[in-house]
């Protein structure tokens, strides 16, 4: 038997006798050193909790223990005798915290159940708020989409009514644009009212000046950067107001939403935007209609004449929103509000002049301000004022792309009051137009990633119909075999 030199000291238990403790000077080596001390083993007492232990030491731990499961005679014999340093209580203490660790099956399964369970809990209850969230937002959009086509239908058909009585586009569009000067005021207010963190209106000012750099709006700022949208916005409102007088409401409202293509025409031209052969599409489809809608009226002088003065106001409006985003990018809410109102302010200081020199040309002439229909005039310009703060302000509340259908539905608002208060016709020419233009609008609401979700979305049924054929075959394929097990029984013994 080879000579083996085992660390460790001798267990410490309180039943024990002291003349089994090895001293620490003497190192036995062999079975015959320890002799005297297996003679005193028939006078041990142990407990029996050590006696089980001593018992699973001998059948179960020496078959696992060490790198091949088995163990000497020696080194059995050095354990049952308690020397270098085996306890085997040491051991019954390891085997019962191992099973505190690590948790029964059953227990396993229903700390896994309930996490399961508390995840599931957690997730669905993420859901519930997004489905929340985006049902609010739907709810929202619905009040959005019916605000912005009551406000520009009635504010298109007030205007109709107005002239009338009132012939004085220009002087309409410059005492509607002064109420612009409202936007920043009713801004601060919703923020005085909704932020946590309130600042004064100096402070507010300030930080909204940061849209035109960082010098703030300055005279120079001024005359450079908003006075040419300023002459854009009066002439997009001038030309649509004087086109309402030429032609009816529902050819304006249609022809207006050509705006759209005109946008993305000069976006790609001017900002060098993301070419999409849908929107050109769309541009296609849109000037198909203009011609359709100016030969549904048999190109009429008149009706050519409403017709241009209606592709002028959309093409302003175009040039003022890519020029937007070409000289000062994206805005926020407060610095658009700002915007807005410098405009009205641009406005009030150097437009006033153009009505009054109309006024004694007499190009646009009343005779006392009795005469004025001040009821039609503010109504006109709240309801403008009421579109545009929706239109610059309602995105954050619900989708772009909700409150750009509310425009579209105008249309439809403003030919069903033409049918019974014009003597509109609408033949066949016209409401294919109508139809044209409106389908090149939708497509120009179309996101730039919609090939991409259209292809995602034709492959997963695709796939999907895959898996149902399969899984269809295979119940066929088992419901023919278990027919064919009962028609032919097996007469295998």
């Amino acid at each position: 038997m080879g000579i083996r030199e085992f660390p460790g000291g001798a267990p410490r238990g309180k039943n024990i006798s002291p003349g089994m403790r090895r001293s620490p000077d003497v190192s036995p080596r062999r079975l015959s050193d320890i002799s005297p001390q297996l003679r005193q083993l028939k006078y041990l007492v142990v407990d029996e909790a050590i006696k089980e232990d001593l018992k699973w030491s001998r059948s179960v731990e020496d078959l696992s223990s060490g790198p091949v499961g088995l163990t000497s005679i020696e080194e059995r014999i050095l354990r049952i005798t308690g020397y270098y340093g085996y306890q085997p209580w040491a051991a019954s203490c390891k085997r019962e915290e191992r099973s505190q660790d690590t948790p029964a099956p059953a227990a396993a399964a229903e700390a896994q159940a309930a996490a399961g369970t508390e995840t599931g809990g957690r997730t669905g209850h993420l859901c519930w708020q997004c489905s929340s969230v985006q049902l609010k937002k739907a709810f929202w959009g619905v009040a959005v989409v019916l605000c912005v086509c009551a406000s520009w239908a009635g504010s298109t058909q007030l205007a109709k009514f107005t002239f009338k009585i009132f012939d004085a586009p220009f002087t309409l569009t410059w005492f509607a644009t002064n109420w612009n000067v409202l936007f920043f005021p009713l801004y601060y207010v919703g923020h005085i009212c909704k932020s946590t963190e309130k600042q004064s209106l100096k402070q507010s000012y300030r930080e909204c000046c940061r849209l035109f750099g960082d010098n703030g709006l300055t005279l120079k700022v001024f005359f450079t950067k908003a006075a040419p949208f300023g002459v854009l916005w009066t002439l997009t409102n001038y030309l649509y107001l004087h086109a309402i007088k030429k032609i009816n409401t529902t050819d304006v409202s249609v022809l207006f939403c050509c705006n759209k293509a005109f946008v993305f025409l000069l976006s790609w031209i001017v900002l060098r935007d993301r070419f999409m052969g849908v929107r050109i599409v769309a541009a296609i489809l849109a000037i198909a209609g203009i011609v359709m809608m100016t030969y549904a009226d048999g190109f009429h002088s008149h009706s050519v004449i409403g017709i241009a003065l209606v592709v002028g106001s959309a093409s302003m409006s175009a040039l003022y929103k890519v020029l937007f985003k070409l000289l000062l990018g994206s805005a926020k809410f407060g610095e658009a509000a700002l915007f807005l109102s410098i405009l009205g302010v641009f406005n009030i200081l150097f437009i006033t002049c153009i009505p009054v020199v109309l006024y004694f040309t007499k190009v646009e002439y009343w005779s006392s301000l009795d005469d004025i229909p001040w009821g039609n005039l503010c109504g006109f310009s709240v309801l403008l004022l009421t579109f545009n703060i929706i239109l610059n302000f309602g995105i954050a509340v619900t989708y772009p792309t909700l409150m750009s259908l509310g425009i579209v539905l105008s249309v439809l608002v403003n030919a069903v009051v033409d049918h019974y208060t014009s003597k509109i016709v609408f033949n066949g020419v016209r409401v294919i137009a109508i139809i044209i233009i409106g389908l090149g609008f939708l497509l120009l609401l179309l996101p730039e990633e919609w090939d991409g979700w259209l292809i995602k979305l034709l492959t997963h049924r695709k796939m999907r119909n895959k898996e149902e054929t399969a899984e269809g075959s295979a119940d066929l394929g088992s419901g023919l075999q278990s027919k064919n097990r009962r028609t032919h029984p097996s007469f295998a013994r």
